[in-house]
């Protein structure tokens, strides 16, 4: 069903819209139910979103960010990725530095940032349990990924994937939207790797920028620059 609700999307928004509205897998579909309804206690008094996070960002981006999944209390809470948890305030600050987002900060979905040439979204669009998605929810999902990225495909560039996890899901997702097939054996994730495949968007690999990696010192704001800063190059924006 989601393979052809995907593949019948004309528009971005209508690729948002169905995503929103999935219900394909019980075990997601009944986790963010209950994050929804239980909230974390900073979050009592508002009302949570509870539902797949559509991607966020213009139709003509020459860069795509692809993430994991999104947070429980951040775009489960919100209905916008990578918004109103601490790893959206390290990317948004990062992008809003090298003139990607208008503002440094994402809180919620009406407080006015924009991105500028980029578009954001997961290889997962629910909030997993323990931030671990199965392979067959990641699989059932993947439809969502590739029309997105057939959709942005004319003016598309680079991807920075943050994570392995996003790192892997790219390569399928790569091969039907762009009918080109992954080396072999395939290129290991790494911060700071790139990968260039013909007919495709150069990929550049990311940390990702969740609490552990970004309070332990294992992504520092320097190195997200770096890569954000040759993802421009990469993209023709510098």
């Amino acid at each position: 069903m989601v393979v052809a609700q995907a593949a019948g999307a004309a528009s971005l928004a209508e690729v948002d819209a169905g995503v929103a509205d999935c219900f394909a897998c019980p075990r997601l579909v009944a986790w963010r139910t209950d994050v929804a309804v239980t909230k974390r206690a900073s979050f009592r008094d508002q009302e949570y979103w509870g539902r797949p996070v559509p991607g966020m960002g213009p139709a003509d981006a020459e860069i795509a960010i692809l993430g994991l999944a999104p947070a429980a209390h951040g775009g489960n809470r919100t209905g916008r990725i990578f918004t109103g948890d601490r790893s959206g305030d390290v990317l948004f600050a990062a992008l809003h530095r090298a003139g990607l987002a208008n503002q440094p900060t994402s809180v919620s979905a009406d407080d006015g940032l924009e991105l500028r040439h980029t578009r954001i979204f997961a290889a997962v669009r629910c909030a997993p349990p323990d931030n671990k998605p199965t392979p067959e929810e990641r699989d059932t999902c993947a439809p969502w990924s590739r029309r997105e990225l057939e959709l942005i495909r004319p003016t598309l560039r680079v991807v920075v994937a943050l994570g392995a996890f996003a790192w892997a899901a790219w390569w399928p997702a790569m091969t039907a939207a762009y009918g080109v097939r992954p080396p072999v054996p395939r290129p290991k994730f790494g911060h700071g790797a790139q990968v260039s495949v013909p007919g495709s968007p150069i990929l550049l690999g990311c940390f990702h920028v969740s609490q552990q990696n970004t309070f332990t010192g294992r992504l520092t704001p320097g190195m997200l620059d770096d890569v954000f800063g040759r993802a421009k190059d990469l993209a023709g924006l510098a």
